[in-house]
């Protein structure tokens, strides 16, 4: 049984629009028109995804990302007319799965539904449920990390690249390798993100981030975890 998804935006006849198309590939439609709605529906239906327009009357659609996401891991896509790299970076930063710009075509935005929630059942079944590397310690089922016993606060996004690193210790990953997996897919000329979320990440997880234990950077390529480590 395909998952109920909340679409949430001002504009009916956009909602009406992708209700339609959802409706027609099987799923289930609960729609909002504003934040505050949207974070109520989200509280107590709990759909398998959100479709989350960026301008919304009362609370943005930001905020909403924010809150929902301190509350589960629910995918979210976020939905907006800014094309500007820093409005998308700070939507995905905020742990939104993935990004679709005004004008849009729904059934680019039914796949990018599809492709999101295959990629959630995924990594539900895939991996192991914790890691260990010297002082670093990933567990997955609660979604942490702690160093020494205290636990990390991570970004959403901070917290998939460091499970797509550790996971594969020795691997390399070219940065556009982890752009796409991180990011959901490839955003031309965004590779300097991945550089900026890894610098916050080893500030984090790293004694001493100018000599990161690690996190390694290939020059040239991209990044690896240390597998030469004692677990």
């Amino acid at each position: 049984m395909k998952p109920t998804i909340l679409v949430v935006d001002d504009d009916r006849k956009t909602v009406d629009l992708i209700r339609l198309y959802l409706e027609k590939d099987g799923y289930k439609v609960l729609v909002a028109y504003d934040g505050y709605g949207a974070i109520d529906i989200a509280r107590n239906r709990r759909p398998g995804l959100i479709i989350l327009d960026l301008m919304l009357p009362k609370i943005d659609g930001l905020d909403v990302c924010r809150v929902l996401r301190s509350e589960s891991d629910v995918p979210i896509i976020m939905l907006t007319a800014k094309t500007t790299e820093d409005d998308k970076l700070i939507g995905l930063d905020l742990g939104a799965d993935d990004y679709v710009t005004k004008p849009f075509s729904p059934r680019e935005l039914v796949a990018r539904v599809r492709a999101v929630l295959r990629r959630g059942i995924a990594e539900e079944k895939s991996g192991p449920k914790r890691i260990l590397y010297g002082d670093l310690e990933v567990d997955f089922v609660r979604h942490e990390a702690r160093v020494d016993g205290d636990v990390v606060h991570l970004t959403p996004k901070e917290f998939t690249l460091l499970e797509i690193l550790i996971k594969q210790p020795g691997r390399v990953f070219s940065r556009l390798e982890l752009l796409e997996l991180v990011f959901g897919f490839d955003y031309q000329g965004f590779e300097r993100t991945v550089d900026v979320h890894v610098m916050n990440l080893r500030k984090k997880i790293e004694s001493d981030p100018s000599q990161p234990r690690y996190i390694q950077t290939i020059y040239g390529v991209g990044y690896k975890f240390e597998d030469g480590l004692n677990v």
